[in-house]
């Protein structure tokens, strides 16, 4: 479907973000940091704190079970919105975003089931919250007099994603964990997660930070047969605080979070429901085709000023490029105007952008540079304002 074609939906879902449409004339590009809210979640959000707000899993009055049973189907409609493929043996885990799953993943589940000897495999290139939690583990478990060998996620130098003929060769018969990015925060490249099973064989349990693809695109662990899938719901229009952790339980012993969980952030919860049956209705896929032909509207227009450079792909930088396109993300910069500098102007012309280091791991792009992230509330008419300013700058 063109985005001729798909202009009067994007029309009907970008009315529904009141601070869109509250601010006309402002251009809220940073969605790879925090994604807005749809009317729809703020009014559920409204009404479950209007009528039945209570704790979760402790009382037995009506509002408190309602909260129960709230939480409850929050945790089946992840399931659904990730197709699940054995949703009676899965479990999910609420948390407070992509940063804490990972770590919790990390802690309270990797370091129980290495010994000593044992490989893992890291991708450093990628953002800060998919390599510490690892290394933190392997801290832990080396205090203990555990011995496990961190190995780099080889990454292809042309496109940007993981070189699984590479990541073949690394694979031992100690190797017992992989974690791995869906879409690329900085680069917005799909890492092709799909081809990663098949290099690290049947056995070795592989941990998806989501945090990028959920809410972005459609996203099937039948597909990408992973063991985790960690995602933060903020970025997929529910609110600050809320994510979950999705585990499989066929490899390895279950995943069980330690200690006391405590109150659950049961409006956060709500939330995510709420976002995630508004994305279903809106459709992934067609959020999907939105979102790429809009970073494609800006690669190919970035590619016809001199004066920037594009970090990523190369080969991915025209609309009608054979090699594959970038998921809503595009990052810059300018070869004579700091990034920093660089966002500050771009605000002033009404844009907001991130303009810093991007959370990368030690592997990853050591200068700040400025990283456009887009969603289905984003328009055409916004990237080409975008592309005018930014010729003035060259």
């Amino acid at each position: 479907m063109t985005a001729e074609a798909l202009a009067p939906w994007h029309a009907t879902l970008r009315a529904q973000f009141p601070i869109v449409t509250s601010h006309p004339g402002l251009a809220y590009l940073d969605s790879a940091a925090t994604a807005q809210k749809p009317r729809a979640v703020l009014d559920a959000v409204q009404e479950y704190l209007t009528t039945s707000n209570a704790n979760a899993g402790r009382g037995t009055y009506p509002w408190a079970n309602r909260t129960t049973a709230l939480v409850e189907e929050v945790g089946k409609r992840v399931k659904a919105f990730l197709a699940d493929p054995d949703p009676d043996t899965s479990e999910v885990h609420f948390v407070s975003g992509t940063t804490e799953g990972l770590r919790r993943v990390a802690l309270d589940w990797l370091t129980h089931e290495l010994d000593d000897g044992d490989e893992i495999i890291v991708p450093f290139a990628d953002h800060e919250a998919n390599v510490t939690p690892w290394q933190e583990a392997v801290a832990v478990l080396a205090r203990q007099g555990t011995r496990v060998t961190v190995r780099e996620m080889p990454y292809q130098s042309a496109s940007g994603d993981y070189d699984v003929a590479r990541l073949a060769g690394l694979v031992t018969p100690r190797t017992r964990f992989v974690a791995v990015t869906h879409v690329h925060h900085v680069y917005g490249g799909d890492m092709n997660v799909h081809r990663v099973r098949q290099a690290v064989g049947p056995d070795v349990v592989i941990c998806l930070d989501a945090a990028q693809s959920v809410g972005h695109l459609p996203v099937s662990m039948r597909a990408l047969d992973v063991d985790f899938a960690v995602f933060s719901g903020h970025k997929a229009m529910a609110l600050p605080g809320s994510g979950a952790v999705w585990s499989r339980g066929a490899r390895g012993a279950p995943f069980v979070p330690s200690g006391w969980s405590g109150t659950p952030n049961t409006v956060g919860i709500v939330s995510l429901g709420a976002a995630l049956d508004w994305l279903e209705r809106a459709g992934p896929q067609q959020i999907e085709r939105w979102t790429v032909g809009l970073a494609a509207r800006l690669t190919d227009g970035l590619s016809t000023l001199p004066a920037y450079e594009v970090v990523g792909c190369q080969l991915s930088l025209a609309q009608d490029s054979p090699v594959q396109q970038r998921h809503g993300i595009v990052t810059f910069r300018h070869r004579g105007i700091d990034a920093v500098d660089l966002g500050f102007i771009l605000f002033s012309h009404g844009f907001m952008v991130r303009a810093d280091g991007l959370c990368q791991g030690r592997a990853g792009e050591s200068r700040s540079s400025v990283r456009v992230s887009l969603h289905v509330y984003n328009s055409r008419e916004e990237v080409d304002r975008l592309l005018e300013v930014l010729a003035d700058l060259s």
